[in-house]
């Protein structure tokens, strides 16, 4: 992608730092900045320009953003180089190394592609540059010139932009020409700027003139002034173009007569900025024609006049030639009768408002075939009639639109990439890819998915039209049912191709579709219909279907381009999430077969659930336990081992068996069984970190007749459990700061807590990950689980358990959760159906709790 340094216009070596322009700033226009713009956030730098050129060297008409840098030899480099210019390190590429842009570290890395005009010269470029060094990808290269490639209508309408202003020099000179004077008045500053012959029919000298609104109402007659303001308010205000005939009185006591005509200056918010025009003195015969003529004639604006009959009285060259009609052919004619398709249309309705009204009109209207042309009209009555001027703005307008058709298909990839990488729902994010192209690609549109097996299914549509939508909705869920071998869509199946039929849709499927799907079709009547299909790394994982309707043009290439690359991306949107599930359903599995199923000791209902991290393969070191020690004392066990990959999983497997192992044969209190634990790490050199909670129910004869269960408890670190009373309080249970983590000193003691709990009671022992995340730190988290726990505090365990998951969890949790409850029934009865069968080994005694 990187070519040797090219030779300019001037023969110098583009590249060559020795001959390196000074920076250019390029001419700001606004839709080239949003593409600069564009260009910078997509790829992810700092500094981005697109730049008209010619003959390969920049012309400074384009925009840019970011740091201002001296690039032109990059830019001409890019321009002229046959493929992308990619620079990855600039300070080590011995053609650039020099460049002050490069030794100054504004550039330490560029990504430069032409600009192709349909008759792919290279009319300019697109450039992005970054501080650092980096290695451009395929992907990055792929994108910025899809960037290039779609630039093309901008720098056309920039270019039509620099021609429209040339034409409005050459007006000003042709007035000059003619012998009227020229004024420039700077609203923002108030400042009046007069050529010459303004400064003669005024009276003043250069030196006398201050450029101020007063020295002009100075000398304008008192009774013509107030109307001469009027006139600037409603220019100014955009009610009509600036027209006014006035008097001028001189300090010789000479009285003048002046015509004037302006235009306001507006930016693109409309606010208006300068007014423009020109004034002529018509003292000795206020019709002076054959001045005006000679003026109107050197115009590269059209001109004609009509009397209050509509007969043309006056038609200049250029209006000849946009007319399509000689002056003998006009003059004396109507121009109704000449120009019957006007009848109805914009000129029609506004043209005889202002005669009606007498205020001026200014419109953009198409007139159809044989002119075939839009045109920016100016019309102002006067007692003898109609004055038009009009320019041809057909080039402008199909240039326009195409700007914002391509500013369209960026918008609908820019939204569709947004929506498929924001979610691991691919299926969810591509049904909604009929929603996103509606109606900017197609009327309606259907998403198919393709199974393993070859098997399709129809997951989303959507209708530009809200009648229609249902009907859709009902074709989708019929159509595959009835759908021939030879249908469109098994033919793109089969081929992994693009299908396009561009006329006669209707007809054509219904061939290939029977039963309600083809009633169905008929009445969605499409007139053209695409089929592309969805796919990544050589598989097929669906088709998307496009349908435009009677009267809508076929798609355009560069349209059928853009779908296409939806569909790309969508394909591979669903094997990422083809591949995660997989990856995901591996770790979820590896992960619970480290765990064991809980126990179920009488009248002790036990639950256990584990939700796994959305990170495809993220292993963790979260786990539960639940057994018996030998004297029937029910433990239970939360913990979790520090890190999320496969080394954690080991280490908690390790942990976990050690503690089981030592609270089974040791028959240790909780805070026992955790100092043992920690000496045993060390000395088997179990190098990991970890915390727990070991809690142990006990129960005595005694305690049974009077309904209460002894809960004995030690913290390693782990967050503190949470009780939900009988009665319905929640509390955390906490005996002082709890003790160190696993793993670090084994040699200090460690303290067990007890309390004494009510039959009815539940327990509830979890990990951080129900309660803590980037937004939300531990006390919010645990705040939130006391709020729903007491809400919930009736339901039975199962549900109370979905439903903490459900409320305290986001769709896509970043850490695993492990969680354990356990709920005490009544003793007094049989055990309760909820707590599951008794499920012991023969040769332990019964439990006591």
């Amino acid at each position: 992608m990187q070519g040797r340094p090219a030779a300019g216009r001037d023969g110098r070596v583009v590249g060559d730092p020795a001959h390196a322009p000074r920076t250019r700033v390029p001419a700001p226009h606004p839709a080239l900045e949003r593409l600069a713009a564009l260009a910078a956030r997509s790829l992810s730098v700092s500094s981005a320009r697109a730049e008209l050129t010619e003959d390969g060297e920049p012309t400074g008409a384009g925009a840019c953003v970011g740091l201002l840098a001296p690039v032109d030899p990059l830019l001409t480099a890019a321009a002229l180089a046959p493929a992308p210019l990619a620079v990855a390190d600039a300070r080590a590429d011995e053609r650039w190394a020099a460049l002050p842009a490069v030794t100054s570290g504004v550039v330490g890395s560029f990504l430069g592609v032409p600009v192709r005009g349909t008759d792919a010269r290279v009319v300019g470029v697109l450039a992005v540059f970054d501080p650092a060094p980096r290695r451009w990808t395929r992907t990055d290269v792929d994108l910025l010139t899809d960037l290039a490639a779609v630039a093309v209508g901008e720098l056309q309408l920039s270019a039509l932009s620099v021609q429209h202003e040339v034409d409005r020099l050459r007006w000003r000179l042709a007035v000059s020409a003619g012998g009227v004077g020229s004024f420039d008045y700077d609203l923002a500053s108030g400042v009046i700027s007069w050529d010459e012959r303004m400064l003669e029919m005024f009276g003043y000298t250069a030196a006398e003139f201050d450029g101020s609104l007063a020295a002009f109402d100075a000398r304008v007659h008192p009774d013509d002034l107030p109307r001469v303001h009027e006139s600037i308010a409603a220019a100014v205000e955009g009610r009509a173009p600036f027209q006014a005939e006035y008097r001028v009185l001189l300090p010789s006591g000479e009285t003048r007569w002046i015509t004037a005509r302006g235009e306001v200056l507006r930016d693109e918010s409309g606010r208006p900025l300068r007014l423009l025009g020109a004034g002529y003195d018509t003292t000795a015969a206020r019709g002076d024609d054959a001045r005006v003529a000679r003026v109107l004639e050197s115009m590269p604006t059209a001109f004609y006049s009509v009397d209050r009959e509509w007969r043309f009285t006056y038609v200049n060259a250029e209006a000849e030639r946009l007319l399509r009609r000689s002056r003998e052919e006009l003059l004396g004619r109507d121009v109704w009768e000449l120009y019957p398709d006007a009848a109805g249309t914009s000129f029609d309705t506004e043209f005889r408002r202002a005669l009606r009204t007498g205020e001026p009109v200014a419109f953009e209207a198409h007139y159809p075939p044989p002119l075939d042309a839009w045109f920016e009209v100016r019309a102002w009555p006067d007692p003898d009639g109609l004055s038009v001027y009009f320019l041809d703005v057909s080039a402008r307008r199909a240039a326009q639109e195409e700007a914002e058709r391509t500013a369209r298909r960026l918008e609908l990839v820019a939204t569709v990439s947004s929506d498929l990488v924001a979610t691991l729902d691919a299926d969810g994010a591509v049904a909604r890819l009929a929603r996103h192209v509606v109606p900017t690609l197609a009327r309606w549109a259907v998403v198919t998915v393709v199974d393993d097996g070859g098997q399709m299914r129809d997951v989303g549509s959507w209708h530009a039209d809200p009648a229609l939508r249902e009907l859709t909705a009902r074709y989708c869920r019929v159509r595959l049912a009835g759908l021939a071998a030879d249908a469109p869509l098994r033919r793109s199946q089969a081929r992994q191709g693009t299908v396009v039929i561009e006329s006669g849709a209707a007809q054509r499927l219904s061939q290939v579709l029977s039963g309600e799907a083809r009633e169905l079709l008929l009445q969605l009547a499409p007139e053209s219909a695409y089929v592309l299909p969805l796919r990544a790394r050589g598989r097929l994982l669906g088709m998307m279907s496009l349908f435009r309707s009677a009267g809508d043009d076929p798609l355009s290439g560069d349209d059928l381009a853009t779908a296409v690359q939806i569909a790309d991306r969508a394909g591979l949107a669903l094997d990422n999430a083809s591949l995660y599930a997989r990856q995901q359903h591996v770790a979820e599995g590896l992960q619970r077969s480290l765990l064991t199923p809980p126990v179920e000791p009488d009248h002790l209902e036990v639950r256990v659930r584990y939700r796994p991290a959305a990170q495809a393969v993220q292993v963790g070191g979260d786990w539960y336990d639940s057994f018996l020690q030998p004297d029937g004392g029910t433990v239970l066990v939360i913990g979790d081992v520090m890190g999320h990959d496969v080394d954690a999983a080991a280490a908690m497997s390790q942990v976990r068996s050690l503690l089981r192992g030592i609270a089974y044969s040791s028959g240790g209190s909780p805070a026992a069984v955790l100092s043992t634990l920690d000496a045993t790490m060390r000395g088997l050199a179990v190098a990991t970190t970890a915390t727990a909670v070991v809690a142990r129910l006990e129960q005595t004869g005694t305690e049974r007749e009077e309904g209460v269960t002894r809960l004995r408890w030690s913290n390693a670190g782990h967050l503190p459990p949470v009780l939900l009373r009988p009665d319905g309080t929640v509390a955390e249970l906490t005996s002082g700061e709890p003790d160190l983590l696993l793993g670090i000193a084994p040699h200090l003691p460690r303290r067990d807590g007890h309390v004494r709990l009510d039959r009815g009671s539940t327990l509830l022992l979890f990990t951080d990950g129900l309660v803590e995340r980037r937004d939300q730190d531990i006390d919010e988290g645990l705040a939130r689980l006391r709020e729903v726990v007491a809400e919930l505090a009736h339901a039975d365990l199962d549900d109370l358990c979905d439903a903490i998951l459900e409320q305290l969890l986001p769709p896509e949790p970043e850490d695993d959760v492990a969680l354990v409850a356990v709920r005490l029934h009544p003793q007094d009865g049989p055990r309760p159906q909820v707590a599951g069968p008794h499920v012991l080994p023969d040769d332990l005694p019964l439990p006591g709790p």
